[in-house]
């Protein structure tokens, strides 16, 4: 006689959830709801002020919103194309400065100093390009025009003033450097000691060390910061109204006097006195910055899961 011995099955787990867990997740999700609702709100606003724009044209509007805009579009991307380029890799060589090469006393005053820099307001950065940066480039402009006049960036002729697009694009170098660093910093602190470990054991150099342990883990978080960076080059006011003297040409000579403007310092400057279909014109290039850096955000999150799932699938 055989018997068959059954096991007790286990007691259903009931999961506990505590008041302030119940509390915690109602206000991020709300929080969540607010962002979104916020945003829908802002564009909502920004399509219907800014539908008049889209059909005006005449004498209100002479050839249209596109020929208004485009200039805009011109000057803001390539003024913070240059602020990243100039940037980003001062920025990844500060960051592992910090993390991996200054001893700890001095890696903390410098992340203090790095992080002072973006308290700094806008507008103490413009009037320090303006007045400082500006004429001591006048002479790298006069060498740049006749040393590498053959390049288009630096063809001239140079600026007497030196209230260029260089002079804006590394004043906005300066503006998202700390952005850019803290965002790196913390993701090559972040990284794997035992990797770190493995690496100088096998006989590494420390530089070789960072470049095959250190920079791969970090490059999604070297992407982000320099996408942050982007997002504030772009939407960048004050700093670029008080230096640039904007002609509305549509050139890449970066030394010249002849300069496009940038879509938000130009609605700085003309808002104060726009009215009629100037205003319904200012928002709807407003309109123009809202999708570009929505599109610049969506692609840094874009290339940063995809950089995390190939990780992950290797």
């Amino acid at each position: 006689m055989t018997t068959t011995e059954t096991k007790p099955e286990p007691a259903a787990t009931k999961q506990v959830t505590q008041l302030g867990d119940r509390i915690f997740a109602g206000s991020a999700k709300g929080a969540g709801i607010v962002i979104l609702v916020v945003l829908a709100g802002v564009a909502a606003f920004l399509l219907i002020e800014a539908f008049p724009a889209f059909t005006a044209s005449g004498e209100d509007l002479p050839g249209g919103i596109v020929v208004y805009v485009a200039p805009l579009v011109f000057g803001t991307l390539l003024s913070a194309v240059i602020a990243l380029v100039v940037a980003t890799p001062l920025a990844v060589a500060v960051a592992l400065f910090i993390s991996h090469y200054a001893p700890r006393r001095l890696a903390q005053w410098l992340s203090y100093i790095v992080d002072l820099l973006a308290a700094v307001p806008s507008i103490v950065y413009g009037l320090w390009g303006a007045w400082t940066l500006a004429p001591l480039s006048v002479g790298l402009s006069t060498w740049l025009a006749d040393y590498l006049g053959w390049i288009p960036l630096f063809a001239g002729p140079p600026s007497t003033t030196g209230r260029t697009m260089l002079v804006v694009g590394l004043v906005l170098a300066v503006m998202i450097l700390p952005i850019v660093t803290a965002v790196a910093r913390e993701v090559f602190l972040q990284a794997p000691a035992l990797h770190e470990e493995a690496a100088l054991a096998l006989g590494a150099t420390r530089w070789e060390m960072i470049r095959l342990a250190v920079l791969p883990f970090g490059r999604s978080g070297i992407i982000s910061g320099a996408m942050l960076g982007l997002g504030r080059a772009l939407g960048e006011t004050m700093a670029v109204a008080i230096i640039l003297s904007a002609t509305g040409a549509v050139t890449v000579n970066l030394i010249s006097s002849e300069n496009p403007s940038t879509i938000a310092a130009n609605i700085a400057l003309q808002f104060p006195e726009a009215s009629g279909i100037t205003v319904n014109v200012l928002i709807a290039s407003g309109l123009v910055l809202f999708v570009i850096t929505l599109l610049v955000n969506m692609l840094a999150r874009y290339i940063v899961e995809r950089r995390r799932d190939f990780s992950g699938a290797n």
